[in-house]
């Protein structure tokens, strides 16, 4: 697996998490670690966001 397939895959598990959390418990991690809507949680939320749609990449990968 690249390094870059790995760290998508970090940042999607962290977002599921996340939203587990919020679903279950409506907590949001992100938020209470760095701020509602602030400058890192947003572009974490980027991050996870972006990691979504390679995951859709790696779906069809066949290494």
């Amino acid at each position: 697996m690249k390094v870059i397939d790995t760290i998508a895959l970090i940042l999607i598990i962290i977002g599921a998490i996340n939203w587990g959390l919020i679903g279950i418990f409506n907590f949001n991690l992100v938020d209470s670690i760095f701020g509602t809507m602030s400058v890192i949680s947003r572009i974490i939320y980027a991050l996870v966001g972006i990691s979504g749609l390679w995951g859709i990449k790696l779906i069809f990968d066949r290494d």
